[in-house]
């Protein structure tokens, strides 16, 4: 299978080892275009479950076992290059659970809504799709070392898979804005973190603008790798479901890397016959990091740019990379781009955290926009609804602790209790729990 980069605007080819993340013809973004699979629809689906099947006692050895273990690598035909398994640079990752938890659907409003819940890929993320993808290809162009601007998910994924790879890794960080838990992953893989006096976008700008002067292999989401393995998560979901695709597929959304993939994804399958209809798209920002949100209520008249500010840290992204592909995706799936407050978001975290599916704050905020829709009367009430959660629920716990403080409005019911060492002290807090 042969497979190019082809810029988005202008059409300009470039070969699939050309390390370039943008057209040298107009600058614009690349993505991958590969040959027609030899088989499709039904032929295609089979191939992609007997995949899954396969894959099932192999989940525990690396190299190419590790690859034919993966959710991601499972869908090579879509959306990735033709790498041989023993290539591959895999931890695996993917294979993510879809949960369904009625207390969260009663709170949504929203009977049928299902949890896709990418946070329990390896290092905590949906990133470590797209990772898998851009350090595999890192390692064929054999790049001196990787890079990327993060507001943490990203660096805590890269740093893991360079590490795999054998590759040194630079991370820009904002400084004293990322949350303890991703920055402590980012520094265990061993990944050279810079802190950046800036905000996210502040750092892509610099990581952009020095990666090839400095000879380094970007992996942020304009890399059409990182997008290739990040469609994976809505091939799964479709194969979760018995490739009876839902109505509406709602995601956070930031730099909309995720937004684009997914969009890209549906197209695919869409046109190879492995669905008969695509799903409509909800793509949810939170309210101080918006302006996508904003550009959808004004018809896309112009690109907006905001300085963004949330809790949300991992959308904390007021100048989207992906603004024009993501655009186009909510375009052609009919679909709404949204809010919502910082409020709603951590409202929403806590009925999935007490729901014992548990995620980081940018997570719900997909849930919180689907409660929104329900509401204002955009999403059915039986709808089938599938609502990623994006990062593990320990991605970000000081979130977790400041929202339920002593003296917040949401106390924890079960706060820590501190008490003498007695059998009569732990009978007291034993009766008090059973009434």
């Amino acid at each position: 299978m042969t497979t190019v980069q082809v810029c988005d605007a202008c059409g300009t080819t470039l070969g699939e080892l050309d390390p370039r993340l943008a057209c040298p013809s107009c600058g614009g973004l690349l993505s991958l275009r590969h040959d027609a699979p030899a088989v499709r629809g039904a032929d295609l689906r089979r191939l992609f479950d007997a995949r899954l099947d396969d894959a099932r006692p192999a989940y525990v050895a690396g190299g190419g076992t590790a690859a034919r273990a993966s959710g991601v690598w499972r869908f090579r035909e879509i959306v990735l290059p033709d790498v041989g398994d023993d290539a591959i640079v895999s931890q695996p990752e993917g294979n993510t659970p879809l949960f369904r938890r009625e207390s969260v659907a009663q709170w949504a409003g929203a009977s049928s809504l299902l949890l896709k819940h990418d946070g329990h890929n390896p290092s905590g993320s949906f990133k470590d799709r797209g990772m898998t993808v851009a350090l595999t290809q890192a390692r064929r162009i054999g790049a001196r070392a990787v890079a990327c601007a993060s507001t943490g998910n990203t660096s805590a994924s890269l740093a893991m898979y360079a590490s795999l790879a054998g590759i040194p890794a630079l991370v820009f960080v904002p400084a004293a804005q990322v949350a303890l838990g991703k920055l402590a992953q980012t520094l265990g893989y061993g990944a050279r973190t810079l802190l950046v006096r800036g905000d996210f976008d502040d750092c892509l700008r610099l990581v952009r603008d020095g990666a090839e002067r400095l000879g380094i292999y970007l992996v942020n989401s304009v890399n059409p790798f990182r997008i290739a393995g990040q469609q994976s998560c809505v091939l799964e979901i479709l194969q979760q479901l018995a490739w009876n695709p839902p109505d509406w597929i709602a995601l956070p959304a930031g730099n909309l890397g995720n937004t684009s993939a997914f969009g890209a994804a549906l197209r695919a399958a869409k046109a190879l016959g492995v669905v008969d209809r695509v799903p409509r798209l909800l793509a949810v920002q939170a309210a101080g990091a918006a302006p996508f949100a904003r550009g959808f209520r004004e018809g896309f008249a112009e690109r907006r740019r905001v300085k963004a500010e949330t809790v949300a840290t991992a959308i904390k992204i007021g100048d989207p990379a992906s603004w024009d592909r993501a655009r186009r995706v909510i375009e052609e799936t009919d679909g709404i781009v949204t809010d919502v407050s910082d409020a709603d978001i951590l409202e929403a975290k806590a009925a999935i955290d007490a729901a014992g599916v548990g995620c980081e704050p940018a997570s719900a905020a997909s849930v919180a926009g689907v409660r929104r829709m329900v509401a204002e009367g955009v999403i059915a009430p039986d709808a089938r609804v599938v609502a990623l959660l994006t990062g593990h629920v320990l991605k970000d716990p000081g979130a977790l602790v400041d929202y339920h403080a002593p003296g917040s409005t949401r106390p924890l019911a079960n706060a820590p209790v501190e008490v003498d060492a007695s059998l009569d002290a732990i009978a007291r807090v034993v009766d008090a729990v059973g009434r």
